[in-house]
Parts: structure tokens; C-alpha cells; sequence
């Protein structure tokens, strides 16, 4: 086995990495502006608004990161938490 790029799994090559995502970008545009296309009719007025459901997710997504740093940062123990002192058996 030689240390060269083309042995590398097609996943690992900067290039196919490269190419994936432009090809995800390019779903991702494609679905937003099918609905400009595509009539979407949805049960509140909200849904009916382009790309809601792109700025909904992306909203969505960032909300649970936030949510997730704040419960970290409130459960978080310090590095001794589990330590067992001398005198504890």
C-alpha cells in the first residue's frame, strides 16, 4: 500500500469531498426555487411562504444548538466531580 491520494477511499479525496458538496448546494437551491415553480399550498399562511422551509429548518437547527449549549453550560460538572476523596470509602 502507497501513501498516494488514489488509494484513498472516494470519500476521502479532497476532490470527490469537493464535488458532494457543490452537488448538495445545488439540491438545496434546486428544491428552494422549485417552489417558486411548483405551487405549495400549505395549511397556515406561513407555509405558503417561499423557502419557508429552508429558513424554517436552518432556524429550527440553530435553535437547538443554542438550546444545547445553554444545557451544557448549565449541567456541566467540574473535572473532580468523580474524584473520591481520601476519607470517602
Amino acid at each position: 500500500m502507497s501513501d498516494k491520494p488514489d488509494d484513498d477511499a472516494w470519500l476521502a479525496r479532497p476532490d470527490s469531498i469537493r464535488l458532494l458538496w457543490r452537488l448538495f448546494w445545488a439540491i438545496l437551491a434546486l428544491t428552494v426555487l422549485a417552489q417558486f415553480v411548483i405551487k405549495v399550498k400549505g395549511y397556515f399562511v406561513i407555509d405558503s411562504w417561499p423557502a419557508f422551509g429552508a429558513w424554517f429548518g436552518f432556524l429550527s437547527c440553530l435553535a437547538m444548538v443554542l438550546v444545547a449549549k445553554a444545557l451544557g453550560f448549565l449541567l456541566k460538572r467540574k473535572d473532580d466531580y468523580y474524584r473520591v476523596e481520601d476519607g470517602d470509602d
